[in-house]
């Protein structure tokens, strides 16, 4: 199985941290950065509204709960966004690329 984990961060250095040391920890074949993101949201009761970016990244499902482990210890947010999204199908040349990459 292969997944897709979307992460949303406070910038994009941070996004661009926590991709790298995820991509030189292979626990990813690929992280797309999103630079700017609007973000709205409930936080301590009342609705709040940011500018982030984001990352996705591809892995295999075997590896979700290791990335979610490094994101949650280098992350600066007290409860990150980090969601696995299941990926059913695609281009199989790609998903054997992630499996060549992500040991």
């Amino acid at each position: 199985m292969h997944s897709m984990i979307y992460i949303t961060t406070k910038n994009v250095k941070e996004a661009r941290k926590i991709s790298n040391m995820l991509l030189r920890k292979k626990l990813v074949a690929c992280a797309n950065i999103i630079p700017r993101v609007e973000s709205g949201f409930w936080w301590n009761g009342k609705i709040e509204r940011c500018s982030e970016s984001a990352i996705i990244c591809k892995t295999k499902g075997r590896h979700v709960k290791n990335v979610i482990d490094v994101v949650k210890k280098e992350h600066g947010y007290d409860v990150p966004d980090i969601v696995e999204i299941p990926i059913k199908s695609g281009n199989k040349d790609f998903l054997k690329w992630i499996d060549d990459v992500v040991k």
